[in-house]
C-alpha cells in the first residue's frame, strides 16, 4: 500500500507527459533527473532534497524526469542544485555520517539519484540549399500520361523518371502499378517545421505524432522566413497525386513534423523529438548534425544518444525506429561523415548524395559509415518538390538533405509490404541491393563478403523497386548480439576526466600500429553469427588533429580509412575518446589480428601521441533460440583506461558519449549555393594524398615496404619549400639546397663586379654642356634636334628591375579580381553569377570545374585556398534479396 501514491503519481506524471509542458527558460533553469526507484526514495523525496520541480518525464525515457529550479536573483559560483545533489553525495560516502533517521534518509536520497543534467539551449542549424534560380529540365509528359499522374510539376522531378539518364532514379514507378505507395506507414522529420496547409500534404498530415519543440505547441508552424526546408522534405516523400505540384514517393503514407531546427533547443528536447510517438511513428528523417566546416568533431550527448537507444529498442513495439541521416554537405571543405556523431552511429542510415548523372557532387562528405547514397541536386539539376505555401512548389531543393527523405520515402514503401522489418533489417537490405552506380569510379573497392564498397557511394545508389521487392521475401535477421574487445594501452598510456595524459607512444614519421585478436571461442562465448557494423574509439593527443590519420585493416586484409587529413581542423584537442564507425566490414569473417594505424604528417612544429583503443563488432546472433541480450548504454567521463562498468550486462563498455561542445547545423548551412550546378565527379578516390609519398628507403625495397606501411602516408607539411625542414634526413634535398645557395653566391659576385667595372667606365665621360642637358626619360630615343643620344646601358640596374606601374600591373594578375559580388578569389570564378554570360565585353569567364585542366596535389590546393582566402579557425549474390532493379 505504501507504493500506492508513488505508483498513482508515475500514471499521472505519464498522462501529463504526452503533450510536452511549454518551457520557460528566460525564467528557470531546467534539469533532467535520472531516478532510481529501487534505491528507497521517491521521486518526490528527492526533489524536495534537491530544491527542484519535477515538470514531466522526459519524453520515452523511463526514469528520466525534467525538473526545473526559477532563476536566482544573484549570480552564484556554483549550480545550486548540483551543489546539494554533490553535499547529499558527499554526507552519504562520510564515514562520520549520522545514523538517526535523517542521516539514513539522505543515503536513500543521495543513492536514489543516477544523474543529473543541466539543460542549455543551443542552436540545430539546417543542411538545404539556399534560394537559386530554377534548373531547365526536360519534362516527362508520356510517363505521366502512362501513370494517370496530373500534377503539373511530375515532368520536372527527375528523380523519379529521368528522361536523360534512365538510369538514374529512384525506381519507384512500378512499385506504385502494383498498389505500393506507403500506405499505413509514418514518417516524421526532425525539421524546421511542416506546412500542414500545403494542399500536397494536408491530407497526409499525421497532426497527433507532430509538435513544435522550439515554441512548445502542438503543431509544427513554420513560423520564421526559412522554415521551408521540413515542409520541402515531406513533400519528397508523402505529396499526394493531385493537380498542384509534384509527388511523393510514398504518396499514400503519413508525414509528422517535429520542429527543433528553427531556434536553439534542450538535450531532452531534442532526445524527446527523437522518440516522440515513437509506437506509431515508423521513420524518422533527419537531416542537420554538427557543422560541416571541416574543423568540427561532435556528436550527440548522452540523453540523446540513450534516445536513440530507447527507439531502436523499443519503437514499433520492438522491431525498432529507423533513424535516417544526412551524410553532411562539408565535402568541399574537407570534412568527412565520420567526425560526426549523429552519421557514424551504427543506429542510423546514413545516406550521401549523387546526381541526375550518377556523379558523386563534391558537397556530399565521404566516410566509412556511408551505407548507401540517393538521388538529390548537382550536374545542372535540382529536386523539384512541395514548397510551404497552400499550393507552391520548390524547383531548388538539394543537398544530403534531400538524400534523406529519398530514402526515407522507399523505406515507407517496404514497411508497407513487411510491417515486420526491425531497424537492422532496413540496413541488411541496404546493403544487399544497392546499385553500384559509376563503377569505374577509382574509389570502389572489393569487401571480403564480395561486395564493392566506396567511402562516397557506400554500397551504392538506393533503388526502391530492388528494395521493395527484396523485402518481401526477406527473412528476418537475428537479434543483435556484440563484442566489447579490452582496451589496449600503449606504453601504459592514460588520459584523466580533466584530459591530463601520461604514458603513450609518440606519432613517428611512419605512423604507429596496434593490434587486437578476435577469436573463435570468443565468438561462440557471445553467440556471435555475421558482423554487421564495427566501432572503434581511439584515444589520441595531437597539437593539430586535422593532421591524424586513421585507418582499421581487418584479418582478410580490408582496410577502413577511419579518418582522412583535414586541411582546416587545426583543433589542439585530439581525439579524446572519439568512436569511429565503419560498415565496411559487413558479413566479414572477424577471426584474427585487427591492425590500427595511426599516423600524421610528420610535421616538425606539430607532434602526437597514441595513448590507446578499443573495438566493437556488431553482429547477428548466431542461434537465436538463445537468451539476448539487451544494450545497456554506457555512462561516464571519457578515461583511458575507462571506469568498471555499472551496467547490468557483464560485457557493457563503459565509454561515454565522444563530444566536446555541440553546435548541430541544419541544412542550409555549408551547402554550396552552385551544388546544383556543379558537376559531379567519378575519377578519384575519397581518401587520397595526390600527391606520391616520398620513399624512404633505397628504391629496390620501396615495394617490398608498401604493403607493410599504412597506405596513408605522411604529406609534407604545406608551404612553397615544403622539405626544407627535413634536410638531414634527405641527402638529395640538402645538396640541391647546398648548390642553391653557391649558385646565387656567384650570381651575386659576378653582379659587383660587373657594376664596379661600369662606375671605371663612367668615370671616363665627360658632362653634357648645359645646352645638351637632357631629360633621363629621353635617353635612348632619338631627340627633337635629330642627334643620337649616348648610349648608357650602364646606368641601368643590372637586374632589369620593372617601374613602379609595371610592378602594379604585375600585382594586378595575383590580386582577386574585382566583381559584383566583391573580390574574385580565382577558386571558383563566376561561382555566384546567375548568369555567366553577363560578363562585360566578349570576355568569358573561365567556369569553376571539379578538377583542374593540370593535376593539382592536396597541398598546392590548400595553398592557393589560403593565399585567397586566408586561413580558417581553429553487387554479389546473396539468399534473400533479388537482384532485382
Amino acid at each position: 500500500m505504501r507504493l500506492l501514491p508513488f505508483t498513482l503519481a508515475l500514471v499521472i506524471q505519464s498522462a501529463l507527459a504526452v503533450t510536452p509542458a511549454k518551457r520557460f527558460y528566460n525564467t528557470h533553469d531546467y534539469y533532467v533527473l535520472e531516478h532510481d526507484p529501487l534505491a528507497g526514495a521517491s521521486l518526490a523525496e528527492v526533489a524536495g532534497a534537491l530544491g527542484v520541480e519535477v515538470v514531466e518525464q522526459a519524453g520515452e525515457l523511463a526514469n528520466h524526469w525534467l525538473v526545473r529550479v526559477a532563476k536566482g536573483l544573484e549570480k552564484r559560483d556554483a549550480d545550486p542544485v548540483l551543489r546539494s545533489l554533490d553535499d547529499l553525495r558527499l554526507e552519504a560516502r562520510s564515514p562520520h555520517s549520522p545514523r538517526s533517521e535523517h542521516g539514513l534518509r539522505r543515503r536513500r536520497i543521495a543513492s536514489s539519484v543516477r544523474d543529473i543534467f543541466p539543460q542549455t539551449l543551443r542552436q540545430r542549424v539546417k543542411r538545404a540549399p539556399p534560394p537559386i534560380r530554377p534548373p531547365k529540365t526536360e519534362t516527362s509528359e508520356d510517363v505521366a500520361l502512362r501513370l494517370g499522374l496530373h500534377d503539373p510539376e511530375f515532368g520536372r522531378q527527375w528523380h523519379l523518371i529521368n528522361d536523360e539518364y534512365p538510369e538514374h532514379m529512384m525506381n519507384v514507378t512500378a512499385l506504385w502499378e502494383e498498389g505500393i505507395a506507403g500506405k499505413g506507414v509514418i514518417t516524421a522529420f526532425v525539421d524546421d517545421g511542416l506546412d500542414y496547409t500545403s494542399e500536397d500534404l494536408a491530407a497526409n498530415f499525421y497532426a497527433y505524432g507532430s509538435y513544435d519543440f522550439n515554441d512548445h505547441t502542438d503543431l509544427p508552424t513554420p513560423v520564421l522566413f526559412d522554415d521551408h526546408h521540413g515542409t520541402r522534405c515531406a513533400g519528397q516523400v508523402a505529396a499526394v497525386k493531385n493537380d498542384v505540384c509534384g509527388v511523393g514517393i510514398a504518396y499514400e503514407s503519413k508525414v509528422a513534423g517535429l520542429r527543433i531546427l528553427s531556434g536553439p533547443i534542450s538535450d531532452v528536447d531534442e532526445a524527446v523529438a527523437l522518440n516522440y510517438d515513437y509506437q506509431n511513428t515508423s521513420i524518422y528523417s533527419c537531416s542537420w548534425g554538427p557543422p560541416d566546416d571541416g574543423r568540427s568533431m561532435e556528436g550527440p550527448n548522452y540523453l540523446i544518444k540513450k534516445a536513440m537507444v530507447n527507439g531502436i529498442e523499443h519503437g514499433r513495439g520492438g522491431k525498432g525506429s529507423v533513424f535516417v541521416f544526412a551524410s553532411g554537405n562539408g565535402g568541399r571543405n574537407g570534412d568527412q561523415c565520420n567526425f560526426d556523431g549523429y552519421t557514424n552511429s551504427i543506429f542510423s542510415v546514413t545516406v550521401a548524395a549523387i546526381d541526375f548523372k550518377g556523379l558523386h557532387p563534391d558537397y556530399s562528405e565521404a566516410c566509412a559509415a556511408n551505407m548507401i547514397v540517393a538521388y538529390t541536386s548537382g550536374s545542372n539539376n535540382h529536386i523539384t518538390t512541395t514548397d510551404r505555401g497552400k499550393n507552391k512548389c520548390s524547383h531548388t531543393h538539394g543537398g544530403t538533405s534531400a538524400a534523406a527523405p529519398n530514402a526515407a520515402g522507399v523505406f515507407a514503401l517496404a514497411l508497407q509490404v513487411r510491417p515486420d522489418l526491425s531497424w537492422r533489417d532496413i540496413q541488411h537490405l541496404c546493403v544487399r541491393t544497392a546499385w553500384q552506380v559509376s563503377p569505374t569510379d577509382p574509389d570502389w573497392e572489393k569487401t571480403a563478403a564480395g561486395r564493392p564498397y566506396s567511402y562516397k557511394y557506400g554500397y551504392g545508389s538506393l533503388s526502391g523497386l530492388a528494395f521493395v521487392k527484396a523485402a518481401q521475401t526477406w527473412k528476418l535477421v537475428n537479434p543483435q548480439t556484440w563484442v566489447d574487445l579490452p582496451v589496449v594501452q600503449l606504453n601504459n598510456g592514460t588520459m584523466d576526466s580533466s584530459r591530463e595524459t601520461n604514458g603513450g607512444t609518440p606519432i613517428p614519421e611512419h605512423g604507429v600500429e596496434s593490434k587486437i585478436t578476435v577469436t573463435k571461442d570468443l565468438l561462440a562465448h557471445h553467440n556471435f553469427g555475421t558482423l554487421e557494423h564495427v566501432t572503434i574509439k581511439v584515444w589520441i593527443t595531437h597539437t593539430r588533429r586535422g593532421d591524424v590519420e586513421v585507418e582499421l585493416v581487418s584479418p582478410n586484409g580490408i582496410k577502413s580509412v577511419l579518418a582522412g587529413r583535414r586541411y582546416g581542423d587545426g583543433a589542439t584537442t585530439g581525439f579524446p575518446g572519439w568512436t569511429f564507425m565503419t560498415v565496411k566490414h559487413w558479413d566479414e569473417d572477424p577471426v584474427g589480428e585487427w591492425t590500427i594505424r595511426v599516423s600524421d604528417q610528420h610535421s616538425e612544429d606539430q607532434s602526437g601521441v597514441f595513448l590507446g583503443w578499443t573495438m566493437s563488432i556488431w553482429g547477428a546472433e548466431a542461434d537465436a533460440t538463445k537468451g539476448h541480450k539487451t544494450y545497456v548504454l554506457p555512462s561516464g567521463d571519457n578515461v583511458l583506461p575507462p571506469p568498471p562498468s555499472n551496467a547490468t550486462d557483464d560485457d557493457a563498455s563503459s565509454s561515454v558519449v565522444p563530444t566536446s561542445t555541440k553546435t548541430l547545423t541544419g541544412p542550409t548551412a555549408y551547402l554550396p549555393g552552385d551544388h546544383g550546378e556543379s558537376e559531379g565527379e567519378n575519377h578519384k578516390p575519397a581518401f587520397s594524398s595526390g600527391t606520391p609519398a616520398r620513399p624512404t628507403k633505397p628504391a629496390e625495397d620501396v615495394t617490398e615496404s608498401a604493403s607493410a606501411s599504412p597506405s596513408i602516408s605522411a604529406t609534407p607539411d604545406e608551404g612553397w619549400f615544403p622539405d626544407l625542414g627535413k634536410l638531414t634526413s634527405n641527402k638529395v634535398w640538402f645538396f640541391l639546397a647546398v648548390g642553391a645557395v653557391v649558385l646565387f653566391g656567384a650570381g651575386a659576385g659576378i653582379f659587383f663586379w660587373r657594376r664596379s667595372a661600369a662606375r671605371k667606365r663612367r668615370a671616363n665621360y665627360s658632362s653634357l654642356r648645359g645646352e645638351e642637358d637632357l631629360p633621363m626619360s629621353a635617353i635612348g630615343r632619338a631627340t627633337s634636334g635629330g642627334r643620337a643620344p649616348r648610349q648608357t646601358k650602364e646606368l641601368y640596374d643590372a637586374f632589369g628591375e620593372v617601374s613602379d606601374d609595371e610592378d602594379a600591373d604585375e600585382e594586378t594578375a595575383l590580386r582577386p579580381r574585382a566583381t559584383s559580388h566583391g573580390l574574385d578569389t580565382g577558386l571558383h570564378a563566376g561561382f555566384l553569377d546567375d548568369d555567366p554570360s553577363s560578363a562585360a565585353g566578349d570576355h568569358k569567364e573561365t567556369r569553376y570545374r571539379d578538377e583542374p585542366d593540370s593535376p593539382v596535389n592536396p597541398e598546392q590546393k590548400e595553398r592557393s585556398r589560403s593565399t585567397s582566402l586566408g586561413s580558417g579557425s581553429g553487387g554479389s549474390s546473396w539468399e534473400h534479396a533479388s537482384e532485382t532493379r
